[in-house]
């Protein structure tokens, strides 16, 4: 990958002969965990301005009807995580001289306070063709960050690196974006309005207006917005002929939509049932599937079928892969020649664009069977010879960042390019729960289609539930932990911490898919930092107090989500941290939180956060402070920072993803944290309205 400075421009096409379509990336890292910026990108004329409101794509506008630009969201790195865009150069508009990728910060936040601001630029097969960093940062909410340009016949991409104290409103407005200033009453009516006509008083933050992201035009609600800053609040134009419009800053804005998009109700229609006993028809049964085999056959062409027929999940899921916007069909149980027998694999996706294809090799694993590195090497070979240009692998397993799935060779004498990438089931069912309950789809029958899907894929006999087993190395590491035989070194709690970390990013799909947001682990570690060193690091953790320990963040929020696993106590616990508002009173601090806590689990533990340090300060469970709040107040008046609300849960006691498992205790532990606890402290962590 080549590394260039800010202002330096270089010829995609001299870097890579598949540079048709490149997926663009922007990361950064935050030591606190809650970093977090939004990310949106402007097709600009050659007058440098957008023609139209379709010109500027954003959280809530963001895919293309002509598949030149795709957001794919933010994913996890080893460093933090990265936002991704899929820009398909071939699509993009004669009229379009500049694609500009930009991002922003809500809330005040600056730039200056994220570390290892990156861009990197790769082509359609996934390698880095070009990268840039930006080292001085400071007070800037928004920054572009890097810009393609058209030269003749052939796309240059140029680091740019300008940073704007105003925010996206002062971005947006030098592309053409109209953007108004709104005066305070206006943001008091908004606050008022995300409070519910009356909750305000009980948040915890000090009596001002909250800012963040709201209202904006095209594509659907969404709660990870991009946003204007307190410093620059705007809102969308009245006039009717303003071409687009910047998301509000106000929080309490609903956004506005522009396209009519099918999303089902959360709560299912009453059933007409006569009882329990009888069970709804449905497009995809599962009852009769006896092996593995049957299971694979038939979660391979339910997939592949569902993809072809709804184009907006069908993208969703190759549009990362580098694979173009165009007409898709797919294909299971072809024969293809290999040696002296031919190759069968469980399914191929082709794409067409523009007279050319895209093809892809499917490998599917079923009910927590493992992937065959032979079978996987057979089919980069075969995708080799013919020119195809994907082979994806699909299972329960969860890919981890610098660990590959399978290990491949790759003969570099190959012309042609195969890229390997991998999904897993429980990715599978996030992203079609993202379509139909939060983001949309373009008609009812594709709605249905994907509702059908998630159904088969959770029926317990499909064999697609994700990531369900902690390893062999989960009981001899347990039980060497309870009986403390377990050295440090041991190459066992290596496979225990990767499978904890396989479980973590499972558990951030399913509570994403059901919330309409990313969940995403925090990763505490600087850019370029070994992900091997850091497991061998968490390993000799866990052999030193027997714990796994991961943190989590909703995307949109602030607050860091801990999750430990104590296997010496068999307890899980999860907590937030809650900072105290500046100048507040001690004792109107504490009675506030608790009127925020009143739907809170009686068993949650609350703990003041002195300036001392944790663990000084008073607790008590929630059962036990509520009729006396000042319990929770230190009696030597030290200071009161913050307050750590905790809950525990009985650990289950099995590897496996049963009643009584280990991956199911965490599941259940995150899930009645997040909705007991979490969502009980109110609109302060919201941004944004809902998708959908």
């Amino acid at each position: 990958m080549q590394e260039i400075p800010r202002g330096a421009n270089v010829s995609l096409t001299a870097l890579s002969e598949d540079a048709g379509a490149v997926v663009v990336s922007l990361g950064w890292s935050s030591a606190s965990g809650a970093g977090d910026a939004d990310v949106s990108v402007l097709l600009l004329d050659e007058n440098g301005k957008v023609r139209d409101e379709n010109d500027f794509y954003f959280y809530n506008n963001p895919a293309a009807a002509d598949g030149s630009v795709q957001l794919l969201g933010k994913v996890p790195t080893d460093n933090g995580d990265e936002d991704r865009i899929s820009v398909d150069l071939t699509a993009v508009p004669e009229g379009v001289s500049r694609i500009v990728v930009a991002a922003s910060r809500y809330a005040g936040a600056r730039f200056g306070d994220l570390d290892d601001l990156r861009m990197t630029v790769a082509d359609r097969s996934g390698d880095p063709l070009v990268g840039y960093s930006i080292e001085d940062a400071g007070v800037e909410t928004a920054f572009i960050f890097g810009e393609l340009y058209r030269r003749g016949e052939e796309w240059k991409f140029r680091a740019v690196g300008q940073g704007y104290e105003t925010g996206l409103a002062g971005l947006a407005t030098d592309f053409g974006i109209p953007v108004l200033e709104d005066s305070e009453d206006a943001e008091v009516e908004a606050a008022e309005e995300l409070a519910g006509k009356g909750k305000a008083a009980d948040t915890l933050a000090p009596a001002e207006a909250p800012q963040g992201p709201g209202t904006a035009a095209g594509g659907t609600d969404a709660p990870d917005s991009g946003s204007v800053p307190a410093d620059a609040t705007a809102h969308v134009a009245a006039d009717a002929a303003a071409p687009v419009a910047v998301p509000a800053q106000t929080r309490g804005r609903g956004p506005r939509t522009t396209r009519k998009k099918v999303t089902l109700p959360k709560v299912a229609k009453k059933s007409l049932a006569e009882n329990e006993s009888w069970n709804q028809a449905r497009l995809f049964p599962v009852p009769s599937l006896k092996s593995d085999r049957e299971r694979e056959v038939r979660a391979t062409s339910v997939l592949l079928s569902v993809m072809a027929q709804v184009p907006e999940f069908g993208r969703r899921l190759t549009a990362g892969f580098g694979a173009p916007a165009g007409r898709m069909q797919t294909f299971t149980e072809v024969s293809l020649p290999h040696g002296d027998a031919p190759r069968r694999p469980d399914g191929v996706i082709r794409v067409e664009r523009a007279g050319k294809l895209w093809t892809a090799l499917v490998e599917t694993k079923t009910n927590g069977n493992p992937l065959k590195a032979e079978q996987v090497q057979a089919y980069m070979d075969i995708a080799a010879r013919r020119g195809y240009e994907a082979v994806i692998t699909l299972s329960n397993d969860v890919a981890l960042e610098g660990r590959p799935m399978v290990e491949v060779k790759v003969d570099g004498r190959r012309k042609h390019k195969v890229s390997l990438w991998h999904l897993s089931w429980a990715e599978v069912a996030h992203q079609a729960q993202l379509l139909i309950r939060h983001e949309g789809v373009g008609n009812a029958a594709h709605a249905w289609l994907l509702q059908e899907l998630l159904e088969y894929l959770r029926h317990e006999q499909s064999g697609c539930h994700g990531f369900q087993n902690m390893g062999a190395a989960w009981v001899p590491v347990r039980k060497g932990i309870e009986d403390e035989t377990l050295g440090l070194g041991d190459a066992r709690t290596v496979e225990v911490v990767e499978s904890w970390e396989r479980l973590i990013r499972q558990v951030c799909l399913r509570l994403g898919g059901e919330l309409g947001q990313k969940a995403l682990p925090v990763q505490r570690a600087r850019r370029g930092s070994d992900p091997q060193a850091r497991r061998v690091a968490a390993a000799d953790r866990l052999c030193a107090d027997g714990k796994l320990s991961a943190e989590l963040r909703v995307d949109g929020t602030s607050s860091v989500i801990a999750v430990s696993a104590d296997l010496r106590t068999s307890k899980v616990r999860t907590s937030v941290d809650v900072p105290a508002p500046e100048g507040a009173y001690p004792l109107v601090m504490v009675k506030r939180l608790l009127r925020l806590l009143a739907e809170a689990p009686a068993d949650l533990h609350v703990e003041s956060l002195v300036e001392s340090g944790p663990g000084s300060g008073p607790r008590g469970t929630l059962e036990r402070l509520r009729p006396e709040p000042g319990d929770l107040l230190p009696t030597d008046g030290s200071v009161v920072v913050g307050f750590r609300l905790s809950l525990l849960k009985g650990m289950g006691s099995t590897r496996g993803n049963t009643e009584s498992g280990f991956i199911r205790s965490v599941d259940d532990a995150v899930e009645r944290f997040y909705h007991g606890v979490v969502a009980q402290l109110g609109p302060v962590e919201g941004r944004g309205g809902r998708r959908g």
